[in-house]
């Protein structure tokens, strides 16, 4: 039986900020999504990574905008094969400060369901997070219930017509979605806005969400 290939695509360089320690999240995340018959690669050149998605059954996503405010992608190569691995169908987990990124690439937001509107998406200070179940009945969300985790809650964020919205948050006396799945054309997306910091990724329950929802983009029974 062939490996599947999951690569991790973290932020550095351009791509890396002040306020996320991506080196350490990305590295748990590649602990919580590998499994038997799957092999996962942590990439920090971005570009570089985008450039060689030839052979990647899943890509995710954890990084935001790049830091210089030029193009971003910005390499020839880079740019095809991001567009090239949508095109072709290609599964992507995208998390937290992922909304933010590639922004010069509509395809990104159309891929993914959303992205962060620049002046208007906002988010509460990092603390306690209630997130409310909304999508009981998806795969992704099978046996959980709602998430309490210290955590970022993405507000106000840009989405894309036909995600299904998976948990929300109330903030301002609204409804927030953060995290969703979309499938559209044969196509699948999971959008997690949870994942600022390493509490993140230690609670059990979240966790199981990150493997449920990478199980659905792989289609493994």
């Amino acid at each position: 039986m062939a490996t599947t290939q999951l690569m991790v695509l973290s932020g550095a360089g351009r791509y890396a900020d002040a306020w996320h320690d991506f080196p350490a999240t990305s590295a748990r995340l590649a602990e919580i999504v590998a499994g038997p018959g799957r092999h996962v690669r942590v990439i920090d050149d971005v570009e570089s990574g985008l450039a060689r998605l030839d052979g990647t059954d899943l890509l995710v996503v954890n990084l935001g905008s790049s830091a210089d405010g030029e193009p971003n992608p910005s390499g020839a190569a880079a740019i095809d094969g991001l567009r090239t691995y949508l095109d072709r169908g290609g599964p992507v987990l995208a998390v937290h400060a992922a909304a933010m990124a590639f922004t010069t690439e509509t395809c990104w937001s159309q891929m993914i369901g959303g992205h962060w509107i620049r002046g208007t998406s906002m988010h509460p200070p990092y603390g306690p997070a209630h997130l409310t179940l909304v999508g009981s009945d998806h795969p992704i969300t099978a046996g959980l219930g709602d998430l309490e985790l210290p955590d970022e809650r993405y507000s106000y964020l840009a989405t894309e017509p036909g995600i299904t919205v998976l948990y929300e948050h109330e903030h301002d006396g609204l409804q927030h979605p953060v995290i969703w799945a979309l499938e559209s054309g044969g196509r699948r997306a999971v959008y997690d806005g949870l994942g600022h910091a390493l509490p993140a990724y230690d609670d059990a329950a979240h966790c199981r969400l990150l493997r449920q929802a990478v199980g659905w983009l792989l289609r493994e029974p």
